[in-house]
């Protein structure tokens, strides 16, 4: 069973991620907990899902659509939508999400009211996608030229790296 403190840090949530490993079990317990579990609890979880996903991300693989669709609704806390675009750079996005997710992240970068963390992991998840329908390239390049010249340092730093790779 996996135990999440109250109050936790980093090491804390390594440790667990180190527990989980590339256990699917393991792992299928920690998500099973992100489903059920109160706001405040899931805020605690997806970070570590977060994490494990990026350690390894064949176990975040059979639950990618749970999460794209609770990506998708309006009233998903920010901070569960940065976590989830955040876990989706590091996985191949199956072919049959891969129109959900760009339009969702589209939507993000044109969201003036999206978090900069949640625009900048947009823009590495499109360019992901990109890699296999380079058809995309040139939407994604004028969606981030239109975004730079009034985007955070943060926006402009992946702006300019996202656009250098799709060229």
């Amino acid at each position: 069973m996996i135990d999440i403190p109250i109050t936790y840090v980093r090491t804390d949530a390594q440790k667990i991620v180190r527990w989980i490993g590339n256990n699917e079990k393991r792992f299928a317990e920690l998500m099973n907990m992100f489903f059920a579990a109160d706001e405040r609890t899931a805020l605690r979880c997806i970070w570590i899902i977060s994490m494990c996903a990026e350690a390894h991300p064949v176990v975040i693989r059979p639950w990618l659509s749970k999460l794209v669709k609770l990506t998708s609704k309006k009233d998903t806390h920010d901070s569960v939508k940065r976590n989830i675009v955040r876990t989706l750079q590091f996985v191949d996005i199956p072919r049959a999400l891969q129109g959900t997710v760009a339009n969702l992240c589209f939507e993000f970068l044109q969201d003036i009211k999206a978090p900069i963390a949640l625009k900048a992991f947009s823009m590495t998840v499109l360019a992901n996608i990109a890699k296999h329908e380079p058809d995309l390239k040139q939407e994604i390049k004028l969606v981030i030229e239109q975004m730079l010249p009034y985007g955070s340092a943060g926006i402009l730093s992946r702006g300019r790296k996202i656009l250098k790779q799709l060229s």
